[in-house]
């Protein structure tokens, strides 16, 4: 049901007392405002006693959001909004004038105004303005919630994020705090000598990451496009183009499921480095996650989800030794090392945590022979340790099968140079020494078709045109993604993603016949 048929009488008095307002002589829709001081800039105001304000007489011309109204008479107080700062506003009719004040009695909550006066303090020493003129800016013709100052309701707060803005000013500052992140993110990384660049957002093919893509058609030149699931083959045709250090803040689209730590529209710094591997990407990003927390939150400790997390210390394992290291003390016995190493045993081993994952109402997933050893060894490490990581934990060396864009570990081909981040329980950033053997990629690349011909829709397909881009000569190159979205989520302790996205994706809105 609309708003418009749950208050229609409300609604009808509303636009009654805009025709009021221009009978008055005030135009509906004014084009500008000319203020003099924000309501941020009144906070300098905030220590002057009374005296200094009577001697000085500061003069100001303010406007926000009319928010509340009280008295009654010739005389009356109100506060407007920024919405991130208020103020109070008395008018009397003596001092603004009979049409004007007429004006003043026609507000309804919600309305946009003006005020010129000057600044004092009232009795009970609180900053004010003394009006001596009011203007008409926009009428709320919808009234805001009942309890504008809390909003809680989820569904309203997602599909109708103007009033969560209006209503929950920690909402607005999880949305000032995710700006920082990104502004800090590109200081950061130009202080390093990356150049930021811009790479296609449609795409011929959906490369760079495995994922199921969005599908899309160019009418104009008649072929099929995808939205991009990574800039990943892009950036590294620029490291190519001798681009040394380059960055993109992106927008990518998976059409994947939907959860709290998942939304098919999501936003990531993605950077590479030449001449570099996965470790010194390590050493970076705890340098950069570091200098976040402190340029945005002004401190390396901060609480997400009922836990304090520090940045002062992080850990570092290999997959294989976090399966082992967050094993569950109760489920014996204990596995051993080489039962990670062989197909048959990791199966027994897969096969032994899924019945006490039952037990425990854990995460379970399916054991068979066509699932290969490394990605089964990724499945296992996901539903044993990825909810324990909790404090920083970089998790490295992942198993071939998992990372086809990914140099291969000199010392054992069976696995990959890439690493993860993992804070809050979640994966934070993702990064590889990156393959650059351009006859080992198109290999990879044709064990990820083969992977597709089976059903695997989220395989990576065959990309010639990045394949042809390596033969001219990729220096040797680390690259990183880092996930903005969920770092938002941990620096404003947010439970849900959707919660540090404006305008995260629904399902239709539900409407009464």
């Amino acid at each position: 049901m609309s708003e418009t048929t749950q208050k229609p009488d409300l609604i009808a008095q509303r636009y009654a007392k805009l025709e009021q307002i221009k009978q008055l002589g005030h135009p509906a829709y004014p084009h500008s405002y000319n203020f003099s001081h924000t309501l941020e800039q009144i906070d300098a105001y905030q220590n002057c006693t009374k005296e200094q304000l009577e001697a000085q007489r500061i003069e100001v011309r303010l406007c926000g959001r009319l928010v509340a109204m009280r008295g009654q008479g010739k005389a009356g107080f109100c506060n407007i909004s920024s919405g991130s700062h208020r103020l109070q506003i008395y008018t009397r009719l003596d001092e603004v004038g009979e049409p004007n004040f007429a004006l003043y009695q026609l507000l309804d909550i919600g309305d946009f105004m003006g005020v010129e006066g000057y600044l004092f303090r009232t009795k009970t020493n609180e900053l004010s303005v003394h009006a001596r003129k009011i203007d008409f800016l926009a009428k709320s013709f919808l009234p805001l919630p009942e309890k504008w100052h809390g909003l809680a309701d989820v569904e309203i707060r997602y599909r109708q994020r103007y009033l969560d803005l209006i209503a929950n000013l920690e909402s607005r500052q999880v949305f000032v705090t995710r700006s920082k992140i990104i502004k800090e993110i590109r200081n950061f990384l130009d202080a390093r000598g990356y150049v930021e660049v811009e790479t296609p957002m449609m795409q011929a093919v959906a490369g760079g990451a495995t994922a199921r893509p969005f599908k899309t058609h160019h009418n104009a030149l008649g072929i099929d496009l995808y939205l991009r699931v990574a800039p990943e083959l892009y950036l590294k045709r620029l490291i190519v183009g001798q681009l040394e250090r380059v960055y993109e803040i992106n927008r990518n689209f998976r059409n994947e499921g939907i959860s709290t730590h998942h939304n098919p529209e999501f936003t990531m710094v993605e950077f590479y480095q030449s001449y570099s591997d996965y470790r010194d990407l390590m050493d970076l990003t705890e340098e950069l996650i570091k200098q976040l927390a402190q340029n945005v939150l002004g401190r390396i400790e901060f609480e997400f989800e009922g836990q304090t997390i520090s940045l002062a210390k992080w850990r570092r394992y290999s997959l294989k030794e976090a399966v082992l290291n967050f094993w569950p003390p109760d489920c014996l016995p204990a596995p051993e090392m080489s039962e990670l190493e062989n197909g048959e045993r990791l199966r027994a081993l897969a096969r032994r945590w899924n019945d006490y994952a039952s037990l425990k109402s854990l995460e379970t997933f399916p054991v068979n022979p066509e699932i290969p050893v490394g990605v089964l060894l990724g499945m296992l490490f996901e539903a044993v340790a990825e909810r324990q990581l909790v404090q920083p934990t970089t998790i490295y060396d992942y198993p071939i099968e998992l990372s086809p864009l990914s140099k291969t570990k000199a010392s054992d081909p069976s696995l990959v140079e890439r690493f993860e981040l993992y804070m809050g329980g979640m994966e934070i950033a993702n990064a590889y020494s990156e393959l650059n053997d351009p006859e080992e990629q198109k290999r990879r690349f044709e064990s990820q078709m083969a992977e597709r011909e089976k059903g695997d829709e989220e395989a990576h397909p065959m990309d010639d045109d990045y394949v042809r881009a390596l033969c001219y000569g990729m220096p040797p190159t680390a690259g990183e993604g880092i996930g903005i979205d969920r770092l938002t989520m941990l620096f404003t302790n947010s439970r849900s993603i959707r919660d540090v996205i404006l305008f995260p994706h629904m399902r239709p809105e539900k409407r009464d016949s």
